[in-house]
């Protein structure tokens, strides 16, 4: 029998995969291709991050790694959310930009965030 519940947690994990591939996850791939430095970082933050869901959920195995992934996103973008006083516009931009940890203008300079959320992105080639 099918189940609409799974099939609607995966269809909004695609949506936010999809978004964050598009913000982060292409630019920051483009931007390692050029810099070895970068892919380098790119590389560890995907190795912590596949320690993190291999060792740090529990049953990870029973669930989808894109739903794992995108779980994983938001307890971050939450977490950044929770640490971070928001201004007025903060606020504005969250509403109309979904995800945080915009991608910065120049990969060289991105944040631990940046960084993470692309390797996530890594990832969710990876598994596709």
């Amino acid at each position: 029998m099918f189940m609409l519940g799974p099939a609607l947690l995966e269809v909004s994990a695609r949506r936010i995969m999809n978004r964050l591939h598009e913000s982060h996850g292409e630019p920051a791939l483009a931007a390692a291709a050029v810099n070895p430095a970068l892919s380098a970082v790119l590389d560890q933050h995907g190795a912590a991050l596949r320690d993190i869901l291999d060792h740090g959920v529990e049953d990870a195995e029973e669930v989808p790694p894109l739903l794992l992934l995108a779980g994983y996103v938001r307890g971050l973008l939450d977490q950044a959310r929770e640490h971070q006083p928001a201004t007025a516009q903060d606020l504005a931009e969250m509403i109309a930009t979904p995800m945080t940890g915009l991608p910065p203008a120049d990969w060289t300079r991105a944040d631990w965030m940046q960084l993470r959320l692309a390797a996530v992105c890594v990832q969710a080639q990876a598994i596709n």
